[in-house]
């Protein structure tokens, strides 16, 4: 149900402070979408695709937050009034699929000229991007890129009540900023669990990652706010939440009172009714004993991290920029597995960096080897324009890079399916997420260490967590049964 803002003034200017300035447009959209939905006989539909990380999920819940305080009803079909792409630039094929959908939308937009169509996100941070879609593809009404997710409604408020506006393409990115506005309508794609922006931007300057160039430098949200954000969502009916940044462990450096990441975790610990604590992600380099402290003592923080590690070469690794060695995290990975025996490890691996031999590999393997991950997200390495790796020499050849990531993979596999395996008989707590789509009669849920369980049970059990016996290992997820 569309929450109507009855207090706005409408005669006045709009207020220059942040939020308030953005409700005073929420609330005129308001009133022309109740103008709107009358003359057309029916609601207006919205569709909100996103692509990429955690953070871009996070801020697709804002846009969608505000849409439905506007009144537009969310739809998954791309001939909505409303079509809106939240976008990834870590890969180029991210930019690719980007394109093809923008192709598609031109088709759209010729049987419905009043379809409003939107671009937001990490590409939109790159000129050369901008400047394709002004020359390409005329059909976009509105572009605004990572930095300004809060002006949504300003934006588009132009865009309807501004005739000189419909007539041209509105272009809004920033190139940085110190605003943290985080106080705006938000719809969550579950109820019972919920990301929560800590951080923002990256100081890191990986020489392959173009997010510091598109998300900018780090900038900390206040330890209080984050904290009441958590207390409210769990009076809401949140019992998982996952503190987002591009990395957590160098959280609140910035701050004027200085605290470190493993200090807010423990606060946040501390929050009643709170039953799960997830955190993504963290750079090996920042990771500090504290925080393993904290963590080991920790009945809410789950057993389960993500810890990038790219390559095991520590040649590589100094010119990724890492900050460690091949050496240094493996000795930091033990240190976690003696502190933590039951942690569940997960990692980014990228293969074919610019100049990797097979040597370099091999040390890749050889980590893989000894961490024994239960999960990883391996990656082809992909030319990203703009960064320091883009301009390296020595590319590695196509199929000398396909045949070791059929290597990598293979292996990586086969070690998630032995942990899988080791864990089956075993009794755990799973949040029950969603019902099963393939199997009637069955619902699906994770465990603490973000295992997928399969077993059976019925919509009610959505938003719970319950014991079960995971009885039957699938490789990389369980079939099992609740335990009374």
């Amino acid at each position: 149900m569309t929450k109507i803002i009855e207090t706005m003034d409408m005669t006045v200017a709009p207020p220059e402070t942040e939020p308030e300035r953005q409700y005073y447009f929420i609330r005129k959209l308001q009133i022309w979408m109740e103008e709107r939905k009358a003359q057309l006989g029916r609601p207006l539909t919205a569709c909100v695709t996103t692509f990429g990380c955690q953070m871009n999920a996070r801020d697709s819940e804002k846009i969608l937050g505000i849409l439905q305080m506007i009144g537009y009803e969310e739809t998954d079909q791309e001939e909505a009034d409303l079509v809106l792409y939240n976008t990834c630039t870590v890969r180029e094929n991210a930019n690719l699929k980007v394109y093809g959908h923008l192709g598609q939308l031109k088709r759209y937009k010729k049987q419905n000229p009043e379809m409003l169509t939107m671009l937001c996100g990490c590409m939109m941070q790159e000129k050369t991007v901008v400047d394709k879609i002004k020359t390409s593809y005329r059909n976009v009404d509105i572009i605004f890129g990572t930095h300004n997710i809060f002006k949504f409604a300003e934006l588009l408020a132009m865009r309807v009540f501004d005739a000189s506006a419909k007539k041209r393409m509105i272009v809004d990115v920033w190139k940085d900023t110190d605003a943290i506005v985080e106080e705006l309508p938000i719809e969550r794609k579950y109820s019972f669990k919920s990301g929560v922006n800590i951080m923002f931007g990256c100081n890191n300057f990986c020489s392959y990652c173009i997010v510091p160039y598109v998300r900018g430098r780090e900038r900390s949200r206040e330890p209080e706010e984050i904290i009441k954000e958590i207390k409210e969502l769990v009076a809401d009916g949140v019992v998982e939440i996952m503190l987002l940044g591009q990395n957590v462990n160098s959280y609140g450096k910035n701050l004027e009172h200085p605290i470190t990441f493993a200090q807010l975790l423990k606060q946040v610990d501390e929050i009643e009714g709170l039953e799960r604590i997830r955190f993504m992600t963290s750079h090996p380099k920042d990771l500090s004993d504290e925080l393993i402290d904290v963590m080991t003592h920790s009945k809410k923080v789950c057993r389960q991290l993500h810890l990038p590690l790219q390559s095991g070469s520590s040649r590589l690794l100094k010119i990724m920029n890492r900050h460690y060695t091949k050496e240094s995290y493996l000795e930091l990975v033990a240190k976690i597995k003696k502190a933590m025996p039951d942690i569940a490890l997960t990692t980014d691996i990228i293969v074919g960096f610019p100049g990797e031999t097979e040597e370099d590999f091999e040390d890749t393997m050889d980590v893989v080897e000894q961490v024994k991950y239960d999960s990883a997200f391996t990656f082809i390495y992909s030319k990203r324009t703009g960064t320091p790796a883009a301009a390296m020499e020595d590319q590695v050849p196509e199929e000398v890079v396909k045949a070791r990531f059929d290597r990598l993979l293979k292996r990586i596999q086969e070690i998630s399916a032995e942990k899988t395996q080791a864990g089956a008989g075993a009794v755990e707590d799973v949040l029950v997420e969603d019902v099963n789509k393939q199997e009637e009669g069955y619902v699906t849920g994770r465990t603490a260490k973000n295992y997928l369980v399969h077993f059976p049970g019925d919509e009610s059990m959505i938003g719970k967590i319950v014991p079960v016996k995971l009885c039957e290992s699938k490789g990389f997820y369980y079939y099992g049964k609740v335990v009374e």
